[in-house]
């Protein structure tokens, strides 16, 4: 069994969040990049998997800057096996289109029986690259699982929908993605940390991939304008001298609520 787990290396969740006003990208320079929790528990499922069942690889992707090396090891320590590292400057600010073009093709390349990602990130929360990946690379996909089950011949497990759950099951090759309800991911031990240092990782540039980031297929997306977010105004107090429920209504109404 061979399993690609994504993470992505994100800023982190107490950190400032910053936009840059000129580019339109998140400033990741303004707090300390982690790799996003999600993530790190979608590598927790595939590792208990592992642990029970000798002979299964763990490989970890990530699509990140040179400078992300440290996080990659990270994942390295926690257990996996090896990881691929997308690194190239074309990438910068790279929609949804073009990642998931060039997610694919770096797991294409790897082979897998199974990709487990999260949910969706907390930078960008675009909630749909597992969806977009399982379409390019022509597997079944489940999404938003809360627990999971691997066998050698499919993936199966528990997901919300609206006014109760289902359970949903895929043949393997499959692509999911799960959410917070999965553990937590285990912290990398000392042994863990020093076996990193000599686990292979495959960086891999755009042209290794044969994706070009020009691509009109691949980027489907333009930043036209961008604005910081306005200080939040005082709301409206209702004072109740006898017309409090009058009032109340016409501020809804007013703003289209009812």
């Amino acid at each position: 069994m061979r399993i690609l787990v994504l993470v992505k290396e994100v800023p982190d969740t107490w950190g400032d969040r910053v936009l840059n006003l000129e580019t339109g990208l998140a400033d990741r320079g303004a707090s300390d990049a982690v790799i996003d929790e999600i993530g790190e528990r979608s590598l927790e499922v595939a590792l208990s998997y592992a642990d029970a069942n000798p002979g299964t690889e763990v490989v970890v992707v990530m699509m990140a800057p040179e400078s992300a090396s440290g996080s990659v090891r990270k994942a390295l320590a926690m257990g996996a096996a090896s990881a691929v590292h997308v690194v190239d400057d074309a990438l910068l600010g790279a929609d949804l289109g073009l990642s998931a073009q060039v997610l694919a093709a770096a797991i294409s390349r790897a082979g897998f029986d199974l990709v487990i990602t999260g949910n969706q990130s907390t930078d960008g929360s675009g909630g749909v690259m597992a969806s977009m990946l399982a379409e390019l690379l022509d597997v079944p996909s489940i999404t938003s699982m809360n627990s999971v089950a691997i066998t050698e011949s499919e993936v199966s497990g528990e997901r919300s929908v609206d006014g109760g759950s289902m359970t949903a099951s895929a043949a393997l090759p499959a692509v999911i993605s799960i959410t917070e309800r999965l553990p937590d991911a285990r912290f990398p031990n000392f042994k863990g940390i020093m076996a990193a240092k000599k686990k292979p990782v495959d960086t891999v540039s755009l042209a290794d991939l044969a994706v070009a980031a020009d691509d009109p297929n691949a980027a489907r997306s333009i930043m036209i304008a961008v604005a910081q977010k306005p200080p939040r105004a005082a709301g409206v107090k209702v004072v109740d001298e006898g017309d409090a429920g009058v009032q109340l209504a016409e501020f809804l109404i007013s703003n289209r609520l009812v």
